[in-house]
């Protein structure tokens, strides 16, 4: 396979901007996975910009920063227009690395972005979002500061992440939700309960991160085990830990099979999979090189039928991961898991 395919475009939710079927995760290219390498990262997002996966993903906190600075490199060498930029704020990290919360308050919404814009080099974000809700800030508040950067023309679009359903219907009913960045795969489906009947109720979209479940849905770890660079997230992912990883291999050695009956690979069959819930979810892959871009993106060619994705999903039933998908604390600080 080979990536001359022309990428289809969606609408993102009922009012977004309309962007490419699959957008790029930028998170992994700031050493969240391990090293990385800044310029086959730059060269990556260029290849997923010419390629029309031109939905970019990154955090203010990603790296303490490397992140958006990293991003506002690559995207000055491609027209601004190019490119639909969506940022996430309010994550608070200490020197050291350490967590400290999330903060939702207007002044810091308001303080966030001018960093943000700062670092992408930009003179606006195309979609802005709170990495998670702050508990101690309605989400009325949050949104409503956003709106007013709407309004002033720093922001063109908001999103939420990890929301919960009742959040979700507070916060639109403050400014229009254009999509909600949340976990969805084969081994994540709890959205399916209650979470994407209402977004699809008020008209919101759904970037799906964690297609892969961490690298989890590939042939990643079904010969080497366990992720070993300390500083990579997944060494303190319950998924990843112990009786957990050897269980949920067994799992995608099931989808190995399939995959190769199919000739393709588990984590394209994995993409395939997430393409084939709607077109209102745009799955966002964390690729870190032009090879994995690549196979990301062969993924669209690929056709399920009924009977294959029975076949998927039986081989992978939804309540059979084992592990949560992150650590008890970070759970704790989930609406969407309320």
């Amino acid at each position: 396979m080979t990536n001359s395919i022309s990428l289809p475009r969606v609408g993102l939710g009922a009012t977004g901007p309309r962007v490419g079927r699959i957008g790029l995760g930028a998170m992994g290219m700031s050493g969240m996975y391990g090293a990385a390498d800044d310029r086959e990262s730059r060269a990556t997002i260029h290849a997923a910009i010419d390629a029309g996966a031109d939905l970019v993903d990154t955090g203010d906190f990603y790296g303490a920063g490397h992140n958006e600075l990293l991003i506002g490199k690559a995207i000055a060498e491609r027209p601004r227009a190019d490119v639909v930029l969506s940022v996430k704020f309010g994550g608070l990290r200490g020197p050291d690395g350490s967590w400290g919360g999330f903060d939702g308050r207007p002044a810091a919404v308001r303080n966030f972005v001018t960093y943000s814009l700062t670092r992408l080099g930009v003179d606006h974000i195309d979609i802005y979002r709170p990495a998670r809700l702050d508990p101690d800030v309605p989400i009325e508040d949050t949104v409503g500061a956003i709106a007013e950067l709407v309004e002033a023309g720093y922001v063109r679009h908001i999103g939420l992440s990890e929301i919960g359903a009742d959040t979700l219907r507070r916060a639109h009913a403050v400014h229009p939700i254009v999509d909600l960045q949340i976990e969805y795969s084969l081994l994540t489906r709890g959205i399916e309960r209650e979470i994407l009947p209402v977004a699809r109720e008020l008209g919101i979209g759904i970037t799906a991160y964690g297609v892969l479940s961490r690298g989890l849905l590939s042939d990643t770890f079904r010969t080497g085990g366990a992720p070993a660079d300390a500083a990579d997230f997944r060494t303190h992912s319950p998924r990843f830990q112990g009786e957990n990883l050897t269980r949920n291999l067994r799992l995608v050695e099931s989808l190995a099979e399939i995959a190769a009956a199919k000739g393709v690979s588990v984590a394209q069959l994995a993409i395939a999979w997430a393409l084939s819930r709607g077109t209102d979810i745009v799955p966002v892959i964390g690729a870190r090189s032009r090879a994995r871009l690549t196979e990301t993106l062969d993924a669209l060619r690929i056709t399920l039928s009924p009977a294959e994705l029975a076949e998927i999903e039986a081989a992978a039933p939804a309540d059979a991961v084992a592990g949560q998908r992150y650590a008890a604390a970070q759970m704790a600080a989930l609406d969407s898991e309320r």
